[in-house]
């Protein structure tokens, strides 16, 4: 019977066959230990030289790391793993014989593994990132289905930019210029006017010269947007699905998380709500630490969200930032509007912002003055404008970096682990 790794719980004391290549292998004398993986799991085949044979034995202890196997043998429990099985092999047939794989069990540099990434997925720590990566999708697929959003797919080529023209790819659209998309959201608020509650899941570009450990050059963006709700009510929304990723990976990532020795008791606190700190006491927070060359109105960088999160347990919320280092769309606060309805949430551990979202301006005379503040004449903005003259409601927003939330739920130190093949500012390969 032909199964994978992952579902060999089912299959205790059967012979069950499992198409695999070898990770790596040791051998004890008349033992040898094949290290499987076949991209469901990893489990340990024990090859016993009475088992086999004299011919096969020798065979099985010549095996290259990497070769494709297909492997038989009886499924017996192993409290002494952590995945709690293993296979007592009985035959193998090579598929094919790898040989020098270049990634030895060996210590490498960054450089040579970014190099050869496409084969650096395969290896125990990889693989997880992408397991808990997938989940995270999954989960958000399941969070938003489950509470009345509609999936719309924003375009990936635009006439114009979401928030500025200076970290933009540019390209021909045949005769006319187009950009490669920095976000979907304002797409999506033209969803939301249609749809109600709705979501965007897909690739985003940033022509931004960055090489700290949180940015890409292409990252992947969640961004729900939802009419008639206010941004009180999104940052409820906000603080609900970002504890239902953390806790759905806590569920079904065991495996993974603790390959990558991750210290889950963190995670655990991870429940709504979340603390809020308002931008005003966020810059006396940051002068109280020692930032004091920090000055109202100034935007924060990674070392001042670093000292934010550093008094939290959780990840919070700084709202309210001046309206001059936001986007032209946030809407300003009523009571004081200097500053605008919006709000980062800040990961704990260093991890820095994974959501940006805000309430959107829905008045049409103060969005016309927004186009004349930023400039934003001519026909590529005009259909936005629109969504303000028939039939403008309250409506918020925001938008999820995948990869940065990937990184501090896994915890690794660079997002360049949490992508399948990264794309950074010195590198389009592989």
């Amino acid at each position: 019977m032909k199964t994978t790794i992952a579902e060999v719980p089912k299959y205790v004391g059967e012979k069950v066959t499992i198409g695999a290549w070898l990770q790596n292998k040791r051998s004890s004398g008349k033992i040898a230990f094949l290290q499987l993986r076949d991209g469901t799991g990893f489990m340990q085949g024990v090859a016993v030289k009475a088992d086999l044979g004299e011919e096969k034995f020798q065979e099985a202890k010549g095996l290259t790391q990497e070769s494709s196997l297909y492997v038989t043998g009886v499924i017996v429990e192993d409290t002494r793993s952590s995945f709690g099985y293993e296979l007592q092999v009985s035959d193998f047939e090579v598929i094919q014989e790898a040989e020098d794989y270049p990634i030895t069990p060996k210590e490498h540099g960054t450089e040579f593994l970014m190099d050869h990434r496409h084969l650096w997925l395969r290896s125990r720590k990889q693989h997880a990132v992408m397991k808990i990566r997938n989940e995270i999708i999954r989960a958000t697929y399941e969070f938003f289905n489950q509470n009345g959003y509609v999936k719309v797919d924003a375009p990936i080529l635009t006439g114009s930019s979401a928030e500025g023209s200076t970290e933009l790819f540019h390209t021909k659209y045949f005769d006319e210029d187009a950009y490669l998309s920095q976000s979907g959201q304002l797409y999506m608020e033209a969803a939301a006017m249609a749809l109600g509650k709705v979501f965007s899941f897909g690739p985003t570009f940033r022509a931004e010269k960055s090489k700290t450990r949180r940015h890409l050059i292409e990252f992947w963006m969640i961004e729900p947007e939802m009419a008639f709700m206010d941004h009180e009510d999104s940052l409820v929304v906000q603080e609900q699905y970002v504890s239902h990723i953390v806790q759905s990976v806590l569920e079904n990532c065991k495996l993974d998380l603790e390959a990558l020795n991750r210290d889950t008791s963190s995670l655990e606190k991870i429940k709504a709500p979340f603390p809020r700190i308002s931008y005003d006491d966020a810059v006396q927070l940051l002068k109280d630490k020692g930032f004091t060359d920090i000055e109202w109105g100034e935007d924060f960088g990674a070392p001042h969200e670093t000292a934010i999160a550093e008094s939290y347990e959780k990840p919070v919320f700084i709202t309210n930032y001046p309206a001059d280092i936001k986007a032209f769309y946030m809407k300003p606060d009523p009571e004081r509007p200097e500053v605008v309805l919006c709000a980062d949430l800040i990961a704990p551990e260093g991890y820095g912002e994974i959501i940006g979202g805000s309430q959107r301006i829905d008045d049409l005379e103060l969005m016309r003055q927004r186009y004349e503040d930023h400039q934003l004449t001519g026909d590529a903005y005009k259909w936005y404008l629109q969504l303000r003259e028939y039939g403008t409601v309250p409506h918020s927003g925001f938008g999820l970096g995948l990869e940065r939330t990937v990184a501090w739920i896994s915890g690794v130190e660079h997002v360049r682990e949490t992508i399948p093949f990264p794309r950074l500012l010195n590198r389009l390969y592989p």
